[in-house]
């Protein structure tokens, strides 16, 4: 009876031990109380960056609760909606989309004009914003830039009736694609201009059936420089699209310590990084939980 009774007690000892024990390792996992509800854009780069953020404030003690896949056109409306807290926004997307205002193409200015604004009308802050610009651009194989000595749009503009032109659809018709190129640059007289799909395009310039095409500047296959290269907008037509968080107030002001956490991120993004980061999901197929993790233990 006597050895029973100690064999109870034991087991009673080793399930509270067990709790306490478990209790501990929650609270190293969610040190405090709030729930941050991180949203993400339904493509490559907006996964990667908010899956970054994600990791970054779960390592603060923050418990992340991750609403990612959201369609690009409500994102905006998720978070001043409250269904979201942040999530990682476009300063040209803010400037022309969301707030609809005429194009403005210093990157400081495009900020400054959307954090005012942003706080003003929604009581959302936007943090820093990061030298990673995913804006328009235009990628050239870079056998053929190497061989007519082509680095910028104004070169490609001298040399446009010997190139074939791969477009997009609706790029010869949008008020800010083709038609604000040749009003800034001149005419673009073409050797051949035919419209793919936009999927397939880096696949029509590989297969040597075009030399040119639109492209957004942290597309995952311009890591590959010997294939395709990049030219320097070098009249600056197009705004800057420069990634940063956006956050509402009501979530900052209870856990200021959020601005620290993902300013660290975005001091840590430029445009080549998040290139590398699109082309090991879009190109080499890895996952982009995978590829977040890796990159935020590299800078933590």
């Amino acid at each position: 009876m006597k050895n029973s009774l100690k064999k109870v007690i034991a087991v009673l000892l080793c399930i509270a031990m067990a709790g306490t024990l478990a209790a501990c390792g929650n609270k190293k996992k969610s040190e405090k109380d709030t729930v941050i509800h991180v949203g993400s854009k339904d493509f490559t780069e907006g996964l990667l960056v908010s899956e970054i953020y994600a990791l970054a404030l779960e390592d603060a003690g923050y418990e992340v609760d991750r609403v990612f896949d959201i369609a690009g056109s409500v994102v905006h409306t998720a978070l001043i909606n409250d269904e979201i807290d942040l999530y990682p926004e476009y300063t040209g997307t803010g400037l022309l989309t969301i707030l609809g205002m005429d194009m403005i193409t210093d990157p400081e200015e495009v900020y400054n004009t959307v954090k005012e604004e942003y706080e003003k009308q929604f009581q959302v802050t936007w943090l820093d914003y990061s030298q990673a610009n995913d804006g328009q651009g235009l990628a050239i194989r870079t056998a053929v830039a190497e061989e007519l000595g082509i680095k910028t749009i104004s070169d490609l503009q001298k040399h446009a009736s010997e190139l074939r032109f791969a477009s997009q659809g609706d790029f010869d018709e949008r008020e800010d694609s083709l038609p604000a190129l040749e009003k800034l640059y001149g005419p673009f007289d073409w050797k051949s201009s035919k419209v793919y799909d936009g999927g397939l395009k880096y696949d029509v310039l590989r297969n040597d059936e075009a030399d040119v095409t639109p492209a957004y500047t942290t597309d995952g296959q311009l890591a590959n420089k010997d294939e395709f290269t990049l030219l320097e907008d070098d009249k600056g037509v197009w705004p800057p699209y420069n990634l940063a968080p956006v956050v509402r107030d009501e979530v900052l002001k209870a856990n200021p310590d959020i601005a620290d956490v993902l300013n660290t991120i975005s001091a840590t993004l430029d445009t080549g990084k998040l290139t590398e980061l699109n082309a090991k999901v879009d190109v080499d197929k890895e996952e982009y939980e995978d590829v977040a993790k890796e990159f935020y233990e590299s800078i933590k």
